[in-house]
């Protein structure tokens, strides 16, 4: 069944980490609003909500995506390029041995889920500002028994490689060309977002429908017009905190698991 891991907000939420925007104040209550319509998004399109309490103290940790890598076979639990964030994996992983086995990655290694584009099994990892070279090549080494492709994608200007690209189906990747080198990605339709609208690379491919933030209508009318069936959800209030529309939830496919 398609399974959700998300958690809920915050209340810390306005103290989170940020490299690359300035600093907004966060309303905490439309956050949490935006949020649950953001799960019941994720239901309406078939997902298994599995909502995980709010980390009081860990303003980030509604971005649960970065705190772990989950394929078909294993998860695999980074060490976050924040040490700020790094308590986030506790909980998260005990709620993850439910569904997989857990590999966990060790320093020097640093990693964020954000960094991580998965499309079948090749798996592509941003060389960023939160992930570096060791925790690439860790994640390479625990992928590499079940034959996923790891490939190195250098990004710049941004926080996450799918904050400059993500793959919305049918062999297309929506991507911003100025954060993401794209010769990496050979192979594959790249749709480029609109030059108004740089944050619209990151957006999240569920059954068949794109979500996108609603913030971006051109982006949203551009996919449509190629055919690609569009979901807007508003997360404003987390873009103030550099997030999107991947970044709050960690989507697989698995049973129910055994109480």
């Amino acid at each position: 069944m398609l399974t959700a891991i998300t958690r809920q907000v915050s209340p810390s939420i306005n103290r989170c980490e940020l490299t690359f925007h300035a600093k907004e104040p966060i309303d905490v209550a439309k956050a949490i609003a935006q949020h649950e319509a953001y799960e019941g998004c994720l239901r309406q399109l078939g997902a298994r909500v599995v909502s995980l309490a709010a980390e009081p103290d860990l303003p980030d940790a509604v971005f649960v995506e970065d705190a772990a890598i989950v394929v078909d076979e294993v998860g695999v639990i980074p060490v976050m390029g924040a040490a700020s964030r790094r308590p986030e994996t506790q909980s998260l992983a005990r709620a993850l041995s439910a569904y997989r086995p857990l590999e966990f990655m060790q320093a020097p290694a640093t990693l964020d889920g954000g960094d991580v584009m998965r499309i079948a099994r090749r798996i592509f990892v941003g060389a960023s500002s939160r992930t570096n070279a060791e925790g690439i090549a860790q994640l390479r080494a625990a992928l590499a028994p079940f034959d996923y492709e790891v490939t190195a994608v250098d990004v710049r200007q941004c926080l996450h490689l799918k904050s400059g690209c993500s793959y919305v189906g049918r062999n297309s990747i929506i991507v911003n060309r100025e954060w993401v080198d794209v010769t990496r990605l050979a192979g594959f339709e790249l749709i480029d977002a609109p030059a108004s609208e740089p944050g619209a690379a990151n957006a999240l491919l569920i059954e068949g429908v794109v979500i996108v933030p609603k913030a971006f209508p051109q982006t949203i009318a551009q996919l449509q017009a190629r055919g690609f069936i569009v979901k807007a959800v508003d997360v404003s209030e987390f873009q103030k905190a550099e997030g999107g529309v991947t970044c709050k939830s960690i989507i697989f496919n698995a049973a129910e698991p055994d109480s």
